[in-house]
């Protein structure tokens, strides 16, 4: 298996994909840290933190899961 390393890449040319080694439910958000060097703990927790508010946070969470390539 090889590393993909989205660092390197200019920004509009990262494509965005579910993690494969940094998932707790389905590696999307572990994706979007990948593809855009965010902190992938981060991310979760405001994604969490989200759920506080009203909206369908758990709705996008799942459409990326089916759209987003592994």
């Amino acid at each position: 298996m090889t590393y993909h390393n989205p660092s390197t890449e200019p920004a509009l040319e990262r494509r965005l994909h579910r993690s494969e080694t940094d998932t707790w439910v389905a590696g999307v958000l572990g994706g979007v840290g990948e593809t855009y060097n965010i902190n992938s703990t981060l991310l979760r927790v405001l994604f969490v933190a989200s759920m506080l508010l009203p909206g369908p946070q758990i709705l996008l969470y799942l459409a990326a899961w089916v759209i987003m390539p592994r």
